[in-house]
């Protein structure tokens, strides 16, 4: 752990972006995202966090649910913003488009990504492409309770040296392992702990140099686009959401983190 503060790692905070992602933003210092498979515990670790100060309302031009709250932690004031449950970031549903687009242009200040300790390995893929888009998260190993009882033994602290990230366990519906994963929360928000995430680097040379081209023409095109690269591989693969943004100019609103609300 990288204790020392140095705040070229600090967050910056895009206010604008995220107000127009319909997060309010009044007196609040950072934002946490909570991502998830489906029935990961997720809501209980939402919940256990934010009590009752959270309400919900439906993402800007969707028919998907947000559902936001708060706490306060060592005299900061930490907003959450509890994204759809979803298997992958590649955006076959709305759901998934919502989730990828909050992390990848609302940039918040830390994504807690919660998994099923009794299923870690199906929920790693979704925790790899969230790595993939940002280096400010935590996994919270939710359900340690139940892999307990099935005698599932993980092993965290080689799980966070492999991932780069704060991995916290937890059994949210018993509330234990919820002042850890806050602690955890507010040292990478703070940039006390400088995450170093885990990211495949098997690209051949060639869809590389594809990759160094398309992303030169994307920041061309689209100035201050954030996680470039990322979006040009989507591009290559065939993201159809990302190349309608594109062909519609939607790509140049969401370089401020906006999805446009829907008139």
């Amino acid at each position: 752990m990288n204790n020392q503060h140095n705040c070229e790692n600090c967050p910056i905070h895009h206010k604008e972006n995220l107000i127009r992602l319909g997060i309010a933003m009044d007196r609040v210092d950072y934002v946490v995202a909570l991502a998830g498979n489906p029935n990961t515990g997720k809501s209980t670790v939402f919940n256990n966090l934010t009590g009752l100060r959270q309400h919900t309302g439906n993402w800007p031009g969707k028919t998907v649910t947000r559902a936001e709250g708060g706490f306060s932690y060592a005299d900061k004031r930490y907003k959450v913003v509890d994204l759809p449950g979803t298997y992958s970031l590649l955006s076959t549903s709305t759901d998934e488009e919502v989730a990828r687009d909050f992390i990848l242009f609302g940039q918040p200040d830390v994504t807690v990504i919660v998994v099923d300790a009794t299923r870690l390995e199906r929920n790693l893929n979704l925790v790899l492409q969230i790595l993939e888009i940002t280096d400010r998260a935590v996994l919270c190993l939710n359900l340690m309770d139940e892999a307990k009882r099935k005698g599932i033994e993980i092993d965290e602290r080689a799980l966070s040296r492999e991932l780069g990230i704060p991995v916290i366990p937890a059994a949210a519906r018993q509330k234990q392992g919820m002042p850890e994963l806050i602690a955890a929360i507010e040292e990478v928000a703070s940039g006390k702990y400088v995450c170093k995430p885990h990211r495949i680097k098997s690209h051949s040379s060639k869809l590389n140099h594809a990759i160094s081209n398309l992303s030169k023409k994307l920041s061309e095109r689209f100035p201050d686009l954030p996680n470039v690269k990322w979006v040009a591989l989507r591009l290559l693969e065939g993201d159809q959401s990302i190349i309608d943004a594109i062909q519609n100019g939607e790509l140049g609103s969401l370089r401020e983190g906006i999805v446009e609300l829907q008139s």
